[in-house]
């Protein structure tokens, strides 16, 4: 096992011992850490000091039970602490108890001069490690060893320390062993220690990166809700200063058209239908822009009324079948009766639909258009479920995924055939969404395409996102076999 996994399998079951409480403090977590290490890996030292006393001594009493028990007692230490989270007041009794462990076994091996009194000097550094900047706890501690020190002292000199039979040589060798224990305790402690703090360090290090990237990630939103603001103000003036020649150009060129009335085949007569033409689609243009503009910059608002879905339906399509005819088209509707009322924005859907219908138009010749609606229920509440479909030319499927971007054409083929700015479906898609609904479409190359155009019955009150109510939503009730692309 690689020596990374080792360790981090390593800290995952010390972290298994921590209170819920401690997880989220950065430095109480720090803390109790060291103190599981210290109680998971430490009797295991000091129970091996006892057990080559107990081989060495020649006649081993009670003394070296009680030794035992007092080292193997810390491993009880983590279980408390995951069961009831008190580490200031479990690393007090653990200190206790190491205090106790030491001088019980220097009184019995030797008094002042045992090798086990070196074991010591551990308990500051344990200390250290366990309680930080905490005055209280440093004060109980030290209050602590001053009255364990007193109680030995007068022990030591009270009462005689029995005599033990370990020859002077075996009491040097265990005090090299007591010796290199201690400084392999102490040695462990400090390098998880610094582990702990070149982890902190680092962590400090990937916050500071997070906080300048966040930093700069503002002031980007903030430029480009400046550049976007620009826009949409720019492009309100250009469209104003667009706006008042067309329609001077529309204007007076319908004032002429009706003056040429009866002169249907003359060549100006044409030339000015042109005219008017073109200016009529070049102001839709400019007005397909603005709200575009609009809509990404958060300025369009949505005035919600009660409309009839029905009659803005028929208003379209009664103004569109002119269009439709000319193309050889036939544009029929078929609503259900029950569709009822919605509360909406009328211009928004009457727009959105609007370029649906054009678009079917536009590219179906010698067909049929049938706009179909019902209202239906889904998971978010009921909605009106809109159709339109045709019978032409239908969309590539490797267009599908780019159809409801702005400008996104389907190639330059069809663009040069049938005009179009890419405008149209984003504009639709955009407006749908503002008022928490969506757009699919299912198609097939050469048979035509079906547009489905959701809109929620009663928008959601206080909604500032646009979910899409689209996929909580029954299927289209007829099934034309077509591959279907839900715009996400």
């Amino acid at each position: 096992m690689p020596r990374n996994l080792k360790l981090e399998t390593f800290d995952r079951f010390v972290d298994w011992f921590l209170h819920p409480s401690m997880v989220d403090d950065k430095s109480t977590r720090k803390q109790a850490r060291l103190f599981l290490l210290s109680h998971i890996l430490g009797p295991f030292l000091g129970n091996g000091v006892a057990l080559v006393l107990l081989l060495a001594d020649p006649a081993p009493g009670f003394e070296i039970g009680v030794m035992f028990l007092a080292i193997s007692g810390f491993w009880a230490f983590p279980f408390l602490l995951r069961c009831c989270g008190r580490l200031e007041l479990l690393a007090l009794i653990s200190i206790q108890n190491l205090t106790f462990a030491v001088l019980w076994t220097t009184y019995f091996y030797g008094g002042a001069t045992s090798p086990f009194l070196a074991w010591m000097i551990t308990i500051p550094l344990l200390a250290f490690f366990y309680v930080g900047d905490s005055r209280s706890m440093r004060l109980a501690i030290v209050v602590l060893l001053a009255v364990n020190a007193a109680g030995f002292y007068a022990l030591y000199h009270l009462f005689e320390a029995p005599a033990h039979g370990l020859s002077a040589v075996a009491m040097q060798r265990l005090g090299l062993l007591s010796t290199a224990a201690i400084a392999a305790y102490v040695t462990m402690m400090a390098l998880y220690y610094a582990k702990a703090l070149a982890s902190q360090a680092e962590l400090e290090t990937v916050m500071r990166s997070h906080k300048a990237t966040a930093s700069a990630l503002k002031q980007a939103a903030l430029q480009s809700e400046r550049a976007s603001a620009a826009k949409v103000e720019f492009v309100a003036k250009m469209s104003h200063e667009l706006r008042t020649p067309l329609n001077a150009i529309i204007g007076y060129s319908q004032m002429l058209l009706e003056e040429a009335e009866g002169c249907e085949e003359d060549e100006d007569f044409v030339d000015l239908q042109r005219i008017q033409s073109a200016g009529q689609h070049l102001l839709k243009l400019v007005n397909q822009i603005l709200e575009l503009a609009k809509i990404d910059a958060g300025r369009m608002e949505v005035f919600n009324e009660t409309l009839s879905i029905a009659e803005i339906v028929e208003d379209l399509a009664r103004d569109l079948r002119a269009g439709a005819a000319e193309r050889g088209n036939l544009l029929t509707v078929s609503l259900d009766p029950e569709i009822g009322a919605i509360t909406g924005d009328r211009m928004k859907i009457e727009s959105a639909l609007s370029q649906i219908l054009h678009n079917a138009i536009k590219y179906t010749e010698n067909g049929t258009i049938t706009v179909t609606g019902a209202r239906v229920t889904g998971l978010h509440g009921e909605a009106f479920r809109i159709t339109v479909e045709d019978t032409g030319i239908g969309i590539a499927a490797e267009h599908l995924p780019s159809l409801f971007e702005q400008f996104a054409v389907n190639d330059e083929q069809t663009a040069t055939k049938y005009g179009g700015t890419g405008l149209g479906l984003a504009l639709a898609r955009k407006l749908c969404r503002l008022m928490q609904g969506d757009i699919a479409v299912e198609t097939e190359l050469g048979r035509g395409s079906r547009f489905i155009l959701t809109f929620p019955a009663k928008p959601p009150a206080g909604a500032v996102a646009t979910p899409s109510v689209l996929s909580a939503l029954p299927g289209p009730t007829q099934d034309l076999g077509y591959p279907q692309a839900v715009a996400a």
